[in-house]
């Protein structure tokens, strides 16, 4: 087969959703409807977060962060989709294919495994758990504002410098006159398949930041955890159980959730060939899960309805 040097490539072809003009309009109504529910969802989050002063506390400003992160990467795919589905031309050129993977590797670190940005996140805040339950007259002097920033800002670090370590490894290779990418969006792995040049580093890398940057938030969270149960299992007062349990109610709902689809895919992906199932595996945890999130946190927490309703007052009253 004959090979290109990538700066020859001038596109890439995503998959199509599908072939049925009557199905278009049904698509195109489901994503948009997803991604409004998604950016509002979330932005509500933020800005409850921000206007509640009761919600000035580190767990809330990760979940500030996690929504942000949540419209982020929504915005890096659907809007595409949305284009491709109402022009019928599933094409993207090289930069923006690029730029995709880019953008969505600082938010996932393995679209077929685990999403890094939103692991830092969810490790952060089980510390942030850890702390409050099982170190209480501790947690304003641990927790303080300059570790909750630290932290934010050492997971943005870290996703940016993976991905744009990914993005360089692909501009290093040739590909092949076979440009069609079996998902909906750009993703690393896809577009590495399609190269006809030696992959090996660049498998070898993924590899290793999925293992890295994928197994070492969840220990953290699985140990995190472990130590809350301990803690909680030692306290007298049912009440206070109950009370630290449903604290930790929210955070482990989006845990479950994103560890849950994220395996989904992992598994379909090794007991299918069907490439179209495992495109919309994975849209479960990158795009079903950004939606669900502010619906957990609010349909959960007493807190954020609270700080909710207040948010709607103050709009009704504009």
């Amino acid at each position: 087969m004959e090979s290109r040097n990538h700066t020859d490539v001038s596109g890439f072809l995503l998959m199509k959703l599908t072939e049925d003009p009557e199905l278009k309009t049904i698509f195109f109504s489901l994503f948009l409807s997803m991604y409004l529910v998604t950016v509002l969802g979330n932005l509500l989050i933020i800005l409850a977060v921000t206007c509640d002063s009761h919600l000035h506390t580190p767990m809330y400003f990760f979940l500030s962060n996690l929504s942000f992160t949540d419209i982020c990467l929504s915005t890096t795919m659907i809007p595409k989709i949305l284009v491709n589905v109402q022009t019928q031309n599933q094409s993207i050129t090289y930069t923006g294919c690029l730029t995709q993977i880019c953008f969505v590797l600082i938010f996932i670190c393995f679209a077929l495994t685990f999403v890094l940005w939103e692991n830092f996140l969810l490790l952060v805040m089980a510390y942030d758990r850890y702390v409050a339950i099982c170190h209480p007259l501790r947690y304003t002097v641990i927790m303080n504002p300059r570790l909750c920033i630290q932290l934010i800002l050492l997971s943005l670090f870290i996703s940016t410098a993976d991905a744009l370590l990914h993005g360089l490894m692909v501009l290093r290779l040739s590909f092949c006159t076979d440009l069609e990418i079996p998902l909906f969006f750009c993703e690393v792995v896809q577009v590495i398949k399609l190269a006809c040049s030696d992959t090996l580093i660049n498998n070898i890398l993924i590899y290793l930041a999925a293992g890295v940057f994928g197994g070492i938030p969840l220990f953290g969270i699985i140990f995190s955890y472990i130590q809350i149960v301990s803690s909680i299992l030692r306290m007298p007062s049912s009440s206070r159980k109950y009370k630290a349990f449903s604290t930790c109610g929210s955070h482990l709902s989006v845990v479950s959730l994103f560890y849950g689809t994220a395996f989904g895919v992992y598994i379909s992906s090794a007991v299918t060939d069907s490439s179209r199932k495992i495109a919309v595996a994975s849209m479960m945890y990158t795009v079903v899960t950004p939606m669900m999130n502010p619906f957990i946190y609010s349909l959960r927490n007493k807190d954020m309805k609270g700080a909710l309703r207040k948010l709607f007052g103050r709009i009704s009253l504009l």
